[in-house]
C-alpha cells in the first residue's frame, strides 16, 4: 500500500549566520543533499531549534523551502507554539507557500489532561487549513500522547499521521500494527536508533535527525526493508548508530544540535551557529568532532552530495 505521506523525512537543522539570520546558502546546500538522496525535508521541528526562532526567521525559512521545491518534492513544516493563534497563522503561511503538511507537538508549559489534549489537536486541525501531523515528543513536552488518543484523533479528516519520538520499542510495534492498514493515516518513527525495527515491521517512514548529514543511509535502509533484506537493513542501522554516537553521545539535546551543525559545517553544507540559549562548546570539542567525522566518512564510505557551501 502506497500512502500519500510516507518515506524518509529529515527533521532539518536551521542553518544560521553569525548574525542569527537564515543561512540561505546553507539551506540550498542541505536541500540539494536531500534531493540527491531522495528524502524530504521537515523544517522548524525540534532539531531545527524552532522554540528559539523569531517568527520572521521562521517565515523566511518557510518561503525559501517553498521556492526550492521541484517536481514531486514534498515539504513538511513544524508549526508548534505555546500560543494557539501563532500555530494557526504559521500553518496558513506554510500552506500558502507550498507546504504539503504541517506538524505540531503539544504546548509545553502546562500539563494537560487527555480531554484537553484531544480538544487542542482537534481545534488545531479544524483551523490550520490543511493536512496536520501530530507530533509526540515527551522529551520536550513532558507529556506522552496515548496511542488510543492518537487513534481517536486519526479519525479527523485533516489529521493524516503521527511522528512519534517516544523511545519505547513496544509502542513502536503497537503503533505499526494499529495503523499499517490505514490508507489515510501514516506512522513515522522519530527515533533513529530503532529505524531498522520500525522499517522491518512495516512503518510508513522515518524522521531521523542523523539524516541531516547522511540522508542516504535511511533511504537505502528503506529500500532494503522493502526487499526484506534484513542483513542490509541491520548494516545500515549500524552506520546510523555510528553517526548518532558521534554528535549525541554524552551531550544534552541542545549540545547535540550544536555538534550536528559542526559536522555539517565540516562537510561544507552550512555554518555552525546555534540560536541562544544554545551555545557553542569548546574549540577542542569542535576539533574532535571534525576528526571523528573524517574518520567515520573514510571507514564507512559516507559522503555528502553537494560541492561546497557558497
Amino acid at each position: 500500500m502506497k500512502k500519500k505521506y510516507s518515506g524518509i523525512i529529515i527533521p532539518t537543522i536551521t542553518p544560521l549566520t553569525e548574525r542569527f539570520e537564515l543561512d540561505k546558502a546553507g539551506v540550498k546546500n542541505m536541500f540539494t543533499n536531500f534531493r540527491a538522496n531522495e528524502v524530504k525535508p521537515f523544517i522548524l521541528g525540534t532539531t531545527g531549534e524552532s522554540a528559539s526562532l523569531p517568527n520572521d526567521l521562521k517565515r523566511d525559512y518557510i518561503k525559501l523551502a517553498g521556492e526550492l521545491k521541484q517536481g514531486t518534492d514534498q515539504v513538511y513544516v513544524g508549526i508548534a507554539s505555546n500560543r494557539f493563534e501563532e500555530s494557526v497563522a504559521l500553518a496558513k503561511y506554510a500552506f500558502d507557500n507550498g507546504a504539503d503538511a504541517v506538524a505540531a507537538h503539544l504546548p509545553y508549559y502546562y500539563k494537560l489532561s487527555e480531554s484537553q489534549i484531544k480538544t487542542y489537536f482537534e481545534q488545531l486541525a479544524d483551523k490550520c487549513g490543511g493536512p496536520l501531523i501530530v507530533y509526540n515528543i515527551p522529551a520536550t513536552t513532558h507529556m506522552s500522547l496515548p496511542l488510543n488518543l492518537i487513534n481517536e484523533l486519526s479519525q479527523h479528516p485533516n489529521i493524516v499521521g503521527v511522528k512519534d519520538s517516544e523511545q519505547n520499542e513496544d509502542r513502536v510495534r503497537d503503533s505499526i500494527e494499529l495503523w499499517k492498514e490505514r490508507e489515510d493515516f501514516s506512522y513515522f518513527l522519530g527515533w533513529a536508533a530503532r529505524s531498522a525495527l520500525a522499517l522491518l515491521n512495516g512503518s510508513d517512514g522515518l524522521i531521523p535527525s542523523s539524516g541531516n548529514l547522511f540522508p542516504g543511509i535511511y533511504n537505502d535502509m528503506a529500500q532494503a526493508a522493502k526487499l526484506n533484506n534484513v542483513e542490509a537493513v541491520n548494516a545500515l542501522q549500524r552506520k546510523s548508530d555510528l553517526v548518532g554516537k558521534l554528535y549525541q553521545s554524552g551531550r544534552l539535546l541542545g549540545e547535540s544540535l550544536w555538534a550536528l551543525k559542526v559536522l555539517m559545517f565540516n562537510s561544507g553544507i552550512c555554518q555552525s551557529h546555534v540560536m541562544p540559549p544554545l551555545r557553542p562548546q569548546s574549540a577542542e570539542e569542535e576539533a574532535n568532532l571534525a576528526k571523528g567525522l573524517y574518520e567515520l566518512m573514510k571507514s564507512e564510505g559516507l559522503e555528502v552530495k553537494i560541492d561546497i557551501c557558497d
